[in-house]
């Protein structure tokens, strides 16, 4: 019996709707295509605001968030950048893991902002914390523009053609070295009827 392998999408945005949610609804869909892979989601902006602040642990609510992290193999996080940071909302959740939460994990990291010049922020403000919990592999990030994720009439977000393509890219790659991780490392196993020796 196959274990089905876990991803943990993580919803950094404080608001319902938002681009940062759209470009995590776009790896949610890529991620379901695969029979193998459960997904699991986490808007960090449902869970009790007082909890988060003070760091009360035993709160039900930020005990299975926890949980829901230790459990997956694979995380995306996305956020919004906010004055060349991420989200306040996802750095106080973040506080609140161990420092080895992300051990033996792969994290892709997904970021919106207004302008290019903020997508600095996956590599100089999010991946260092990142690694700080002790994440395995931290893959390439994906930024987009506000304009590259445009908004409809009803207020709802698409992701753009340019950005589609990156995701695409970006899940393959989590698919492949987060999630289909080999069960043996190293050189790959040569029968004895296959060596050859010469002397």
């Amino acid at each position: 019996m196959s274990v089905q392998a876990t991803a943990l999408l993580i919803a950094g945005s404080p608001s319902e709707q938002s681009r940062s949610a759209a470009l995590l609804d776009a790896v949610e869909q890529r991620l379901l295509r695969h029979k193998g892979v459960a997904v699991e989601r986490l808007n960090i902006r449902e869970l009790p605001a007082p909890s988060l602040l003070l760091a009360d642990w035993n709160h039900p609510a930020l005990v299975k968030a926890i949980a829901q992290v230790a459990k997956a193999q694979a995380i995306v996080v996305s956020t919004p950048v906010y004055k060349a940071a991420y989200s306040g909302v996802l750095k106080v959740f973040l506080d609140l893991l161990s420092q080895t939460a992300l051990k033996d994990k792969t994290v892709l990291p997904l970021a919106t902002g207004g302008s290019p010049h903020h997508m600095l922020a996956l590599d100089y403000a999010l991946r260092p914390v990142l690694q700080a919990l002790s994440a395995r592999h931290i893959l390439p990030g994906v930024y987009a523009v506000d304009a590259q994720v445009p908004q409809a009439a009803d207020k709802s977000y698409s992701v753009g053609p340019e950005v589609a393509a990156r995701l695409d890219e970006s899940v393959g790659r989590l698919l492949q070295e987060g999630l289909r991780m080999p069960a043996t490392a190293g050189f790959e196993p040569v029968p004895f009827s296959r060596v050859r020796c010469s002397v």
